[in-house]
């Protein structure tokens, strides 16, 4: 028997009547699912869609990546683990690193802070992305770095303070004016204070990619309107 399709939440159909319709009929097939099946699953997708179905999805890499990602974020809550020191074998960008110890590869995303998008596969990168890059690149320089953990997100990656030596690296950029302050959900446990008022001082100096004035665009403005192929 054919199963029936997964619904996509948030897609804009132009037509005000019609989405109505379509919201009203989504509403009602997942609310007879429900009560004939007893379970509706859901799952995000790379561009952060989010897909709902009566059937659970199928054991794939993206749940293995799950696994994988929390066990790497219990073992880096390990007292044992909290001075222990990784080598980055990779800059994906301002805000995105793959480090390598504990025997293990992972990729961190720098907690409380988004930097300027990086163009991929031919796609226009943001102003700034370039020298936010390199500017984390000259931060690491060789260094080993040390790891505070908030969790994982979205994508698997580790949510993290990366520091070489005493220095938080998250802020540094965020001084250097290559990065603005999260405007998304943070960890609870994670204090955005200090970085907000870095980030007025970068505003108020003009520095990096402050210099556009008002021709500036958020990260998370420039990714929805330049969406990944």
């Amino acid at each position: 028997m054919e199963r029936p399709a997964a619904f996509v939440q948030n897609k804009n159909y132009g037509n005000p009547s019609l989405m109505k319709k379509i919201i009203f009929s989504v509403f009602l097939v997942l609310f007879f699912s429900l009560f004939l099946y007893g379970d509706i699953y859901s799952r995000i997708n790379g561009n952060e869609i989010k897909y709902f179905s009566i059937f659970s999805f199928p054991l794939n890499k993206a749940v293995e990546e799950q696994k994988e990602s929390t066990a790497v974020y219990k073992t880096l809550l390990s007292q044992k683990t909290k001075a222990h020191r990784f080598d980055v074998i990779k800059i994906f960008d301002g805000d995105s690193i793959q480090v390598k110890g504990l025997d293990r590869i992972f990729t961190i995303r720098l907690v409380g802070i988004d930097c300027p998008e990086i163009g991929f596969d031919g796609q226009k990168g943001q102003p700034f992305s370039q020298k936010a890059k390199q500017y984390l690149m000259y931060l690491l320089d060789h260094h080993r770095v040390t790891i505070k953990p908030y969790g994982t997100d979205a994508y698997n990656r580790q949510l993290a303070e990366v520091f070489t030596g005493t220095k938080n690296l998250n802020l540094e950029m965020i001084k250097a004016g290559l990065a603005e302050v999260y405007t998304g959900k943070l960890p609870k446990k994670f204090d955005s204070q200090r970085y907000l008022k870095e980030e007025a001082k970068a505003r108020k100096l003009g520095k990096g990619m402050w210099t556009q004035g008002r021709f500036y665009k958020r990260p998370w403005k420039w990714r929805k309107e330049h969406p990944r192929k």
